[in-house]
């Protein structure tokens, strides 16, 4: 696991990114799971993303090296001082303005306003009380052959503990749950950073 973490390394834009997610007090996706996020853009060739969680631009810089040149990031975020810092961290990793639309807002707010199946990737990065509203939001959004990106999905490791009963984990699993057993999606649960289940639309 930690040679997986290690094995793609950031360069001093991503390192910013993190470190300023430490002072602020935000968890940032892993490496390795930073690099999957690319992996998943870079291979539906993807066009127009969205994201739930700003943070201070990690994911958001990952996911744009994924994405072709003319592709479009939506990323919402609540806190408009995490995305003043991803505004410039986006800047700084060399993306036009006009590659990336900032939305402030809570997302179960935003995301009814986003057109249906005219998105490649959905990524959510928000607390699990929230995942399954986004997961039927992604449905919607997504084209066939979309993928959803799930993190957090580990639940620091209580997922598969039985006598884990609080209300996150139970969340995540029910979630979980409902998109492996669901027509709709093709998932895969990915061991890296928090855990990431990666799901196509079908």
């Amino acid at each position: 696991m930690q040679f997986a973490e290690s094995y793609v390394t950031e360069d001093l834009v991503l390192r910013t990114a993190r470190s300023l997610a430490h002072e602020v007090g935000l968890d940032a996706v892993t490496p390795g799971a930073g690099a999957a996020l690319r992996l998943l853009a870079a291979a539906g060739s993807a066009r127009a993303v969205v994201e739930i969680g700003t943070g201070t631009g990690v994911s958001g810089v990952w996911l744009l090296r994924g994405m072709r040149a003319d592709g479009v990031l939506t990323t919402i975020d609540v806190e408009v001082e995490h995305q003043r810092i991803a505004r410039r961290i986006f800047a700084e990793a060399g993306f036009a303005a006009g590659r990336t639309r900032i939305i402030t807002g809570r997302a179960l707010d935003v995301l009814p306003r986003l057109a249906d199946g005219a998105y490649d990737l959905v990524f959510v990065d928000t607390e699990a009380t929230s995942f399954s509203s986004c997961v039927d939001a992604a449905l919607r959004l997504l084209r066939p052959g979309g993928v959803l990106a799930l993190y957090g999905t580990l639940a620091g490791g209580r997922i598969g503990d039985p006598a884990a009963r609080d209300v996150e984990t139970v969340t995540t699993r029910e979630t979980m749950k409902a998109i492996r057993e669901s027509e709709h999606w093709t998932p895969a649960l990915l061991p890296v950073g928090h855990g990431l289940l990666a799901a196509v639309k079908c």
